[in-house]
């Protein structure tokens, strides 16, 4: 019994370290106003968020196991590899719900302030996510690789979760299509890049949302070690 106490506490304590507990309260919050205005309206508007936020929990998810297998093996690193690619293929699917505010207008039977809360709420989860999910990652880096590499492993996922967004919002590419088409998706970068006055959007999009989440990274941390003994 006391074994089986330890080892549920030793889960509590990375369960927690991991942040996993107001990662479900705000997960929880965004799941019951979706449900309220279903309930209200009669309709599922906005269900896409559903989906979304399902989406943005594969990361975190990934991020969870990479953790355990370290904790589990630490020496055995290959092991990380996989659940690395895959932590990286559904990144932006984390913060790409913040791209749902273009659904934003004055509908009907519900309140306009309501639906704010409502995608501010599936926002901030998806970030929470996406920067909780990174720092795992960079902590992985960083006790196989150092510390500067975990920081430029850090920026290029930034920079490739921006990439993302932008390929999910209007180019209307999944994170599987990266397994399924790797070449159209590969086509579809290359062509902006070979062609960057004809595609501003492209670059503007991208460096302003890797701005976006580089400072809510930073701010994470900074607001961790400021709460750190």
């Amino acid at each position: 019994m006391r074994i089986l106490i330890d080892d549920l506490i030793a889960i509590h304590k990375i369960l927690s370290t991991h942040l996993l507990y107001p990662i479900l309260l705000s997960t929880l919050l965004a799941m019951v106003l979706f449900s309220a205005r279903v309930l209200y309206s009669e309709t599922f508007t906005f269900r896409n968020l559903v989906w979304n936020l399902y989406l943005a929990w594969l990361p975190y998810v990934f991020s969870l196991f990479a953790a355990f297998l370290y904790t589990v093996k630490p020496k055995q690193w290959w092991w990380l590899l996989p659940l690395g690619f895959l932590w990286l293929l559904f990144f932006p699917n984390a913060p790409y719900i913040v791209t749902d505010f273009l659904h934003l207008e004055d509908r009907p039977g519900v309140p306009l302030w309501y639906d704010i809360i409502l995608l501010a709420t599936f926002a901030w989860t998806g970030c929470f996510l996406a920067i909780a999910s990174l720092r795992t990652m960079q902590i992985l880096v960083k006790n196989h690789l150092g510390w500067f590499i975990s920081w430029l492993f850090a920026g290029m996922a930034l920079t490739l979760g921006g990439l993302g967004i932008y390929l999910g919002r209007f180019s209307r590419f999944n994170s599987w299509d990266m397994l399924f088409q790797p070449k159209d998706v590969l086509f579809d970068i290359a062509i902006r890049l070979a062609n960057p006055l004809s595609n501003l959007r492209f670059f503007g999009f991208t460096l302003l949302f890797t701005a976006f989440l580089l400072v809510c990274y930073l701010t994470f941390i900074s607001v961790r070690r400021v709460n750190e003994p």
